[in-house]
């Protein structure tokens, strides 16, 4: 009796969620609000983190391609820049 692996199960998407932001280190230097092209990001004037700053905020999840600009010129690093793979791209 042969033994049969089970059938490929693909999992599901995760949540599109392109740019993840560590918001407790943003010193609100704006330079990221700056580079965005698509103009995602701005100060969250309504919150201070704890170092005193207004931090950064995603506010259109839509518009970002995730192009990394940001995180290109963000001087404290705090974006984590996530794509869709190439399976979960729109064709």
């Amino acid at each position: 009796m042969a033994i049969s692996s089970p059938p490929a199960v693909r999992r599901p998407p995760l949540p599109a969620i392109p740019l993840v932001i560590a918001e407790e280190r943003c010193k609100g230097c704006e330079i990221c609000v700056a580079a965005c092209p698509k103009d995602a990001l701005a100060l969250d004037l309504r919150r201070v983190n704890v170092l005193g700053y207004h931090p950064v905020t995603l506010v259109d999840a839509a518009a970002c391609t995730s192009c990394a600009f940001c995180a290109r010129v963000c001087p404290d690093a705090v974006f984590t820049v996530w794509t869709a793979s190439h399976e979960e791209r729109p064709r």
